[in-house]
């Protein structure tokens, strides 16, 4: 039994003898004691014995030399582990006076140290071991975890490896880039994934008919303009199915938007209508995940119907059929083709028995072919877009907002209770591919010297509002420059309706809910803004200001927090007045938090219409004297020569260059260096949102890396 304890045999006799005698007085069973002292000490060979204090005529146990806590190297730092290693403790002249009598004699009169001493260094030499085994577990890396710093610094290695393949990949593809090619490259992507999602199709079964050939079944749309019309521009929205002339016509000076899809006969709307009642039912006991492809299941269970019913179609009325039932079960129905037009930015339907109209980005608003006859079919349209949002709407609750299954905001009325014409709906659509920077750059909204300072403000904590009129692209801008704030920072955004898309991962995008029903705890930008200070965050972004909630914006400005946000306003001293003024009612001394003042619209260059940054401000403070708000005007457009021009000085540079211990050449110098960054990612068309985000964060983390790869000397 004692070659289990940890110390020598002939030392826990002695030990035990000790603990006899000690306990001597007390009716302790010193067996069961034994048993029981040995059990304790296995279960804990790294507790010390304390000395007994106290009555000088009791027996007090033996020091025990210090147990050294180097086995436990996995949680102490290693550094710390190799340093402190076991030493032989030698014990003092006092101490063996103190051990006289206690430890016990040998046969030979002699103390027995010299055991306890082999004792400790066997147990130096086997911790020894041990610490060499946990510093070489550690070097191999198998056993011990990384910090979590390391785990950091991995993710920022990643990124600026992904960034810098981006900028090769830019540069060997560059003089394929423009115009035509560019075209036939994205054609070429989009045929070569096509087929890849056809291979991982999985065909339970052999279809009615083969796919759809142009040359072998004859064409599925016809069409040719009214007589005095004439079409300017064409392109497909579903090859072979569905197709979007433009139409000119001089003589009322008017364009139209015609979407031309395929015919159904009398026989062909009998068994579209037929097949279209029986996979409602059919489609609820049917499971469908995220993944699934949801035009391949309706396909296998339209093919199952025609066979089990056995309906005759030839086979350009079966894709007829099957076209019309994929567009109105998993689409849109009749707006599907708006839906999938990446042209349009709004489509707006005003009532019963008027067409619809979207706004085109190459012809402005544009009235369409598509119109609602039936009342009851476009009210019934209207319930079924709100369900799909995950919305109610009734004559009791006749209008909503609601954000689309695919990101787009959408506003609607049901019937004439608010609307004279009969419900309404209006879609803003969604970006699949939020704006960047760069993009901005290349469209002449914003130069490149502008986001170059925008860039450097937002990096350093500058708030700034985006200010102007209806569809002027001011959420566009702000959700654009966000990709500048820097990556680990915590952002909390606050909108109406989802719109902002960051590719930062500390971000919490909040959105404001309605009551239910009977319910009056409705959640509203204000709660959201309150909620959003306790979490912390360094940056808050806010859809859009327009009531209370604006002076807690300012007061977390006051507080140190950066923020940014939207309103509706065309100049600097409108910004103003609707800042001071109710329903906001900002006062003036707090406006002295807002950092820069952004105005865009939208304008006309020639006949095409365009949006432009018309000019970036900055607060400099409150006039002590006449207590006036005093501004001044950076950048300004210039709408002869279509350019943006630096007009003033800029007092939040200066604050920047103070407070990073910077003089005015090494200002110039970074400004210049984020400046030809952007105009080379413009130059080398990089402009997916991954890929600008990369670098941008990657610049943040390692200049000179970027610059290196980019070539870029200043």
């Amino acid at each position: 039994m004692w070659s289990a304890f940890p110390f020598h045999h002939d030392y826990n006799e002695k030990l035990y003898l000790i603990l006899t005698e000690v306990y001597s007085e007390s009716n302790v069973d010193h067996s069961s004691l034994r048993g029981e002292k040995i059990k304790d000490i296995k279960d804990s060979e790294d507790v010390k014995t304390p000395q007994n204090e106290g009555n000088s005529n009791e027996k007090k146990l033996p020091e025990i030399d210090n147990f050294d806590y180097s086995e436990f190297g996995s949680i102490i730092p290693e550094d710390k582990a190799e340093k402190e290693t076991p030493t032989e403790v030698k014990p003092s002249d006092k101490d063996d006076e103190k051990t006289d009598g206690k430890t016990g004699d040998t046969n030979d009169g002699t103390k027995d140290t010299e055991n306890t001493r082999d004792t400790r260094d066997i147990e130096n030499e086997e911790e020894k071991k041990e610490v060499k085994e946990v510093e070489e577990e550690g070097e191999e890396g198998e056993k011990v975890e990384l910090p979590e710093k390391e785990v950091k610094e991995i993710k920022e290695e990643e990124i600026e490896k992904e960034a810098v393949e981006s900028i090769e990949k830019a540069k060997k593809k560059k003089r394929f880039w423009g115009g035509k090619g560019e075209k036939k490259e994205k054609k070429e992507k989009e045929k070569k994934e096509k087929k890849e999602k056809r291979k991982k199709k999985k065909k339970k079964h052999e279809p009615l008919f083969e796919p759809y050939n142009p040359e072998t079944h004859g064409p599925l749309i016809e069409y040719s303009p009214p007589k005095g019309w004439e079409i300017i521009d064409e392109y497909w929205i579903k090859e072979h199915y569905a197709k979007v002339y433009i139409i000119n016509s001089d003589e009322v000076h008017d364009q139209k938007y015609v979407v031309v899809e395929p015919k159904l006969n009398p026989y062909e709307l009998e068994v579209y209508y037929e097949l279209k009642k029986i996979l409602k039912d059919e489609l609820e006991s049917i499971e469908i995940d995220e993944t699934s492809d949801k035009e391949a299941v309706l396909k296998d269970e339209v093919d199952k119907l025609i066979k089990s019913i056995g309906i005759d179609l030839q086979p350009l009325s079966y894709y007829k059929i099957i076209y019309y039932l994929v567009r109105d079960i998993v689409h849109y129905e009749r707006i599907s083709t708006f839906m999938e037009d990446k042209f349009l930015e709004d489509i707006s339907c005003n009532g019963y028995n008027i067409p619809i109209f979207v706004f085109h980005r190459n012809y402005a608003n544009l009235e369409t072919n598509v119109v609602f006859d039936d009342p009851s079919e476009l009210d019934a349209f209207v319930i079924s877009l709100a369900q799909r949002c995950g919305k109610h709407i009734s004559i009791a609750d006749p209008m909503i907002d609601a954000t689309m299954p695919d990101g787009s905001r959408i506003q609607m009325t049901l019937g004439k209770e608010v609307t004279d014409r009969g419900s309404t709906f209006t879609i803003r659509k969604f970006r699949e591919e939020p704006v960047t920077p760069v993009d901005l750059i290349a469209w002449k909204t914003f130069s490149a010297e502008e986001m170059a300072y925008l860039w450097l403000c937002i990096e350093n904590k500058k708030s700034l509002i985006f200010a102007g009129g209806t569809a002027s692209g001011k959420t566009t801008s702000m959700n654009a420059i966000s990709l500048f704030i820097p990556r680990r920072a915590k952002i909390v955004t606050i909108e109406d309706t989802r719109e902002i898309m960051l590719p930062h991962e500390n971000w919490i995008p909040a959105v404001t809910r309605d009551a239910f029903h009977g319910d009056k705890s409705s959640i509203d930008m204000y709660d959201l803004l309150k909620a959003a200070l306790r979490q912390r965050p360094e940056f808050i972004i806010v859809g859009e200001v327009r009531g209370k909630e604006a002076l807690t914006l300012f007061q977390a400005m006051s507080t140190g927090h950066t923020t940014y946000s939207t309103l509706h306003a065309d100049t600097v001293s409108g910004v103003i007045h609707r800042l001071e003024n109710p329903p906001i009612g900002v006062p003036r001394a707090m406006l002295d938090a807002l950092d820069i003042i952004s105005i865009q619209a939208q304008t006309f260059i020639g006949k095409k219409r365009v949006r432009r940054n018309m000019e970036i401000s900055e607060i400099v403070g409150l006039d002590p004297y006449s207590k006036m708000l005093r501004t001044t005007t950076v950048f300004q457009w210039d709408s002869v020569n279509d350019t943006h021009k630096v007009v003033g000085a800029s007092k939040t540079l200066e604050d920047i260059r103070k407070s990073r211990g910077w003089s005015v050449k090494q200002l110039q110098k970074e400004l210049e260096r984020r400046k030809q960054v952007l105009e080379f990612m413009v130059s080398h068309r990089i402009h997916d949102f991954k890929s600008v985000a990369n670098i941008i964060h990657a610049y943040q983390s390692n200049p000179e890396k970027i610059l290196e790869k980019m070539e870029i000397v200043v």
